[in-house]
């Protein structure tokens, strides 16, 4: 018998699908709301809307001070958000919530932007330890926040050794840390992955300016600088090694540092499961007139030190075993930085380094560490292109024109109204990885979601949902057996 095969009808595909697909497209916005909190709003605080909020519920901020609003959370995916400007809260000498942080969050999943955390600390007895985020979830993400005046920017440890991800992202950490050299600017614990970009952290008192235990920690396009007067230890602390990757940075030890290392890798002991360290096309000054060592690798990891500018006094790394290539150092002269007493670290007309650069370089999984974007200050980011013969060693490419980001920025700090949000600190938030708003500030997403309602978690069972369906409109139906 012949079979003859015909296409299904995508009319009569579609009208059979659409309904069930806008129900289920749909249904994640309909079961997230978005929480006012503010003056006049609905809340008047952020914590009040914190406890009010359901899981996958959007809690927007007016840019103000709530000063010694502590809270701790569990409900699972909130997203809190600073609005026209950081929300902070410094609490003045007010115990942080459970003596542990200004926002404690033992959440699967939260997402923090545009806030300002101040005057977290708690006593030696009960740890010396107070952060502006406790983070004891899985995954959380941080974007255009200000830490500052704490006893730890934030600390984080995952509910389960090794799971969960943590990404900060154009934010700024100064002058965190109790003075005893257990405290940092920020200190993740052994999380699956850390990444830090486009960020700025200065100014640790006695700890570290970037404390990592993850597996897999990505450190890149940042601004990591002691400055004059202040008294970190190391700038990088990976202290059991792991895959860490420490690209387009910006990096400078004081002459104040009580430490004469400026990265350290497994110097606790090579524990994690890998032990490999990228360090590429970073421009790191050593401003410590006794010099010391600029990488200190322990343990036995592969290593990779490539395209980057050390200035300085000190030994570049202590493994032997490193491969280091197209680096520039003192004994080959000035890089020729354009202002290396104001931290401007961008290349200088007629630098040696211009076009120096071995590009791209292999790094994990044999794959290729091309480096796309620059730090611009204050923790921002823009991309990084190749001008000339070959790219430039060092953080910053000679001449580079930056192409329009990919999206928006997030709100910055200050707002009409500046006494309203208090002192927002000098680094403005800076570019938002997230998808942009739509008109009217209605989250991007589903186009049929309620007014007020945010976009939520189940948009990878959409986004599977729809691919099913143009599956099923493409193929051919099929012949019955005889």
């Amino acid at each position: 018998m012949t079979h003859r095969f015909r296409r299904a009808r995508p009319a009569q595909m579609v009208a059979a699908l659409g309904p069930v697909l806008v129900a289920l497209t749909c249904a994640p916005a309909a079961l997230a709301a978005t929480l006012a909190a503010g003056a006049g709003k609905t809340y008047a605080t952020p914590c009040a809307a914190i406890a009010a909020a359901k899981a996958g519920d959007v809690i927007e901020v007016d840019a103000a001070s709530y000063d010694g609003d502590t809270c701790a959370w569990s409900t699972d995916n909130l997203t809190v958000r600073g609005v026209g400007g950081r929300a902070k809260i410094d609490l003045k000498g007010g115990a942080p919530a459970q003596k542990k942080g200004i926002f404690t969050i033992a959440a699967p999943n939260a997402t923090i932007e545009n806030f300002e955390f101040a005057g977290a600390a708690i006593s030696a007895a009960d740890g010396n330890n107070g952060a502006g985020i406790r983070h004891q979830g899985v995954n959380l993400t941080v974007r255009g926040c200000y830490f500052h005046d704490n006893q730890n920017g934030i600390l984080g440890a995952p509910s389960v050794a090794d799971q969960g991800d943590v990404l900060i992202e154009s934010s700024e950490f100064g002058n965190n840390g109790a003075g005893d050299g257990f405290s940092h600017n920020m200190y993740l614990n052994h999380y699956a992955s850390f990444t830090l970009r486009g960020s700025y952290t200065h100014g640790a008192k006695v700890g570290h300016l970037i404390k990592t235990r993850a597996q897999v920690s990505t450190i890149a396009y940042n601004r990591i600088t002691d400055e004059s007067g202040t008294t970190a230890s190391y700038e990088v602390d990976a202290p059991n090694g792991g895959t860490v990757i420490i690209v387009g940075n910006l990096i400078e030890q004081s002459n104040e540092s009580q430490n004469p290392t400026v990265v350290a890798y497994a110097e606790e002991g090579a524990t994690n499961a890998d032990q490999h360290v990228y360090f590429v096309n970073n421009t790191v000054v050593s401003d410590r007139a006794a010099g010391g060592t600029f990488l200190n690798f322990a343990g036995a990891p592969v290593a990779l030190v490539a395209n980057n500018i050390f200035k300085g006094k000190g030994t570049i790394c202590s493994l032997m075993t490193a491969t280091l290539t197209h680096n520039w150092t003192d004994a080959q002269g000035d890089p020729m930085l354009a202002s290396p007493a104001t931290f401007d670290y961008h290349l200088a007309q007629g630098s040696p380094c211009v076009d120096q650069a071995l590009a791209p370089v292999a790094g994990p999984g044999k794959s290729l560490l091309a480096i796309v974007d620059e730090y611009v200050h204050s923790a921002k980011l823009e991309p990084r292109s190749v001008v000339g013969a070959a790219p430039d060693i060092g953080a910053y490419e000679y001449g580079n024109v930056a192409s329009p980001p990919d999206a928006g920025p997030l709100p910055q700090d200050g707002g009409p109204d500046a006494s309203a949000g208090g002192d927002g600190g000098s680094a403005p938030a800076g570019g938002d990885a997230g998808a942009p708003a739509g008109p009217s500030g209605e989250p991007a997403g589903c186009a049929c979601s309620q007014t007020g309602a945010a976009a939520g978690g189940g948009s990878g069972a959409t986004a599977w949902l729809l691919a099913m369906a143009l599956c099923l409109l493409s193929r051919r139906t099929r012949p019955a057996r005889t």
